[in-house]
C-alpha cells in the first residue's frame, strides 16, 4: 500500500491550504448559521445550530473545504438540507489523485439527522465522491440535546478509517476490467439513475467516455470515476421519451447525490470482489 508516500499533488498535502473561512461557508450554505429550527417541528426536536457543531469539528482539527445547501422549494432556505465537507488539518493518508474527507450533513426542517459519511475529493476532476454505508460506517445522531461531542467523536472514528479507504481505492486502481466488464458496470450504473434503460434514451457506453486524459484507462477506479462524473454532472446526449434530442441534467439534490454516490460505490466494491 502506497497511500502515504505517493503524493503526486503537493498543493493538497495540507488540507488547510484550501480550507474555507466561516464567512465563506456562510456564503455557500447560510443554513449552517440558522438561529432556529423550522417552526412546524414538534417540541421533541432540539435545535442545535450546525455552526456550533462545525466549530467543534474545527477545534478537533478538521477544516471545512466545501459547503452547499439544497434549494428550498418550500419553507425557509435557512432550514434546508446542507452539507459541509471537511479534512483533517494535516492529512496523513493520501492517494495518487484523491484526498479522504468527512462529509457532514444536516437540516433544520426535520428531514435529516446529523450525518457523517466518508468521502473522497478527486483532484483531477474536482469530483466529490461519497462512500457507501455498506463499505464503511456512517454515523447518524438525532436532534436530541447538545450532541457536539458525539458528532466530533464520529468524525474522528471516520478519520481513523482513512487508511483502509485508501487501501480499497488502490485495489480498484489495480483491478483491470475487460471491455465487457466495463459495459456491464456502466449498464448497472445507468440503472441507478434510470430504472429502465429505455427510459434513459442513452447507451451504457456513453458513461465510459473520457473527459480528460487522466481518466484514460481500463482499471476499475477510472471506470467508476467516469461513470460517476457523467451520472452526477450530466451533459450527455439522450433521446427523451418523445424522441427529442436533449442532454442529461446534473444532480442538484443533496439527498439524491448522496444516495447515488453510495450505490455507485457499492457497485465498484462488488466488481472488486468478483
Amino acid at each position: 500500500m502506497n497511500a502515504i508516500s505517493n503524493l503526486s499533488f503537493s498543493s493538497h498535502a495540507n488540507a488547510f491550504d484550501r480550507g474555507l473561512s466561516l464567512d465563506a461557508v456562510r456564503t455557500r450554505a447560510p443554513a449552517v448559521f440558522a438561529s432556529g429550527a423550522d417552526e412546524r417541528l414538534s417540541q421533541k426536536y432540539t435545535f442545535l445550530p450546525t455552526e456550533r457543531i462545525l466549530t467543534g469539528l474545527m477545534s478537533a482539527g478538521f477544516v471545512p473545504v466545501d459547503a452547499r445547501q439544497a434549494s428550498a422549494r418550500r419553507g425557509s432556505a435557512l432550514h434546508a438540507r446542507h452539507v459541509v465537507r471537511l479534512r483533517p488539518r494535516f492529512q496523513t493518508v493520501q492517494l495518487k489523485d484523491s484526498v479522504p474527507e468527512v462529509v457532514f450533513l444536516n437540516s433544520h426542517d426535520g428531514s435529516s439527522a446529523y450525518q457523517l459519511r466518508m468521502g473522497l475529493f478527486r483532484v483531477v476532476c474536482t469530483n466529490g465522491l461519497i462512500v457507501s454505508r455498506g463499505a464503511f460506517p456512517a454515523y447518524c445522531v438525532s436532534h436530541r440535546g447538545n450532541i457536539v461531542g458525539d458528532v466530533v467523536a464520529g468524525a474522528l472514528k471516520l478519520a481513523e478509517r482513512f487508511e483502509s479507504l485508501a487501501e480499497q481505492v488502490e485495489r480498484m486502481e489495480q483491478r483491470h476490467l475487460f471491455k465487457d466488464e466495463q459495459l456491464a458496470f456502466a449498464d448497472a450504473a445507468l440503472r441507478l439513475r434510470f430504472r429502465e434503460p429505455a427510459e434513459s434514451g442513452m447507451q451504457p457506453a456513453q458513461l465510459l467516455a473520457c473527459r480528460r486524459s487522466e481518466d484514460v484507462g481500463d482499471d476499475l477506479w477510472r471506470v467508476y470515476n467516469r461513470c460517476q462524473e457523467h451520472l452526477l454532472r450530466g451533459g450527455l446526449s439522450r433521446r427523451s421519451i418523445t424522441g427529442r434530442l436533449t442532454r442529461t441534467r446534473a444532480i442538484g439534490s443533496i439527498r439524491r447525490d448522496v444516495v447515488l454516490n453510495g450505490h455507485l460505490w457499492d457497485l465498484a466494491v462488488q466488481r472488486l470482489q468478483a
